[in-house]
């Protein structure tokens, strides 16, 4: 067991746990942030994207030690207080999920997508949201609010 201290969501905790321990079993478990779904366990399916320093990770497969003293925003940390994230906004304004499961990702590769390119094209918006898996096939709106959010953010 070591202690490892960390930024999530802007709020700074400390957790004694195995260095090997994934972050997202510390994120649901420990922490109780359950908005970061368990999907594949190999980072292949998006549902456990968390961003790390403002990039996009797969918290299912980055070890605890590997996130030692980052910055770590999950979805709950994405809105401030009742307002909604513009990219939460868009999401909900084109109904881009149906169950929800993959929703929290999705959102947030957005989120860091958007931050690199502003203005995607379609086809930088599909090469971007490969690795996200919908069970729902719910890729055509989520497409779309992830234009929604692209035009919003250039006003």
């Amino acid at each position: 067991m070591e202690t490892f201290n960390l930024t999530v969501n802007g709020r700074s905790v400390t957790v004694k746990t195995d260095p090997e321990r994934s972050l997202l079993d510390v994120l649901r478990e420990d922490l109780r942030l359950t908005g970061t779904k368990y999907g594949c366990g190999e980072g292949r399916c998006g549902s456990c994207t968390v961003l790390i320093d403002g990039r996009r990770n797969h918290a299912c497969v980055v070890p605890i030690k590997e996130a030692a003293d980052a910055s770590i925003l999950t979805i709950e940390g994405l809105a401030q207080g009742d307002k909604l994230h513009p990219v939460q906004e868009a999401f909900l304004a084109e109904g881009a999920m149906q169950c929800g499961y993959c929703t929290p990702g999705m959102i947030l590769s957005t989120v860091a997508l958007l931050k690199e390119k502003p203005k995607p094209s379609d086809a930088e918006i599909l090469q971007w949201m490969e690795g996200h898996i919908c069970r729902c096939c719910g890729y055509v709106k989520i497409q779309k609010a992830v234009r929604r959010a692209a035009a919003d953010s250039a006003k």
